[in-house]
């Protein structure tokens, strides 16, 4: 306020922005009603953080508070290549994170994790998603070679 004058307000709820918070409060004031005669309204405004000040014994965790969704996560890719040790050098296609693969394999992408299936001695694993997501949509795809 001007001349270093002080206004206490009521704090409705606040909304986190990309780099600050803003404060959305409520002012006393006064309206004229017709006849000339004031009344005592409200004035309600959004503020930034450097306009405000806290109150002591004020509960501040009560106020609604409205974050931004979180960033997704980046997207991983879906599925992993597993070499088998052996002389025919088979392959699983395990979903990444499969316990049965033991988190080691090349990480592919949905499409490449197809192509890789269309291959001679490639298998799906049955103990993840692999086997059920990927043939089924092999089979579908079957049709319009």
């Amino acid at each position: 306020m001007p001349d270093s004058q002080r206004l206490q307000v009521r704090l409705y709820e606040r909304q986190e922005l990309p780099d600050h918070w803003v404060f959305k409060i409520g002012m006393p004031a006064y309206i004229t009603l017709e006849g000339g005669r004031a009344q005592p309204s409200e004035y309600t405004v959004w503020v930034t953080a450097d306009l405000l000040e806290p109150m002591w014994a004020v509960n501040y965790p009560k106020v609604p508070s409205h974050r931004l969704p979180a960033e997704p996560p980046p997207e991983r890719p879906g599925w992993m290549l597993q070499i088998r040790p052996g002389g025919r050098r088979r392959a699983v296609v395990h979903e990444t994170g499969c316990s049965t693969a033991g988190g080691s394999g090349q990480e592919m992408d949905t499409m490449e994790a197809l192509d890789a299936l269309m291959r001679p001695g490639v298998d799906a694993c049955t103990d993840c998603a692999a086997a059920e997501v990927l043939i089924q949509a092999l089979e579908l795809g079957s049709g319009y070679a």
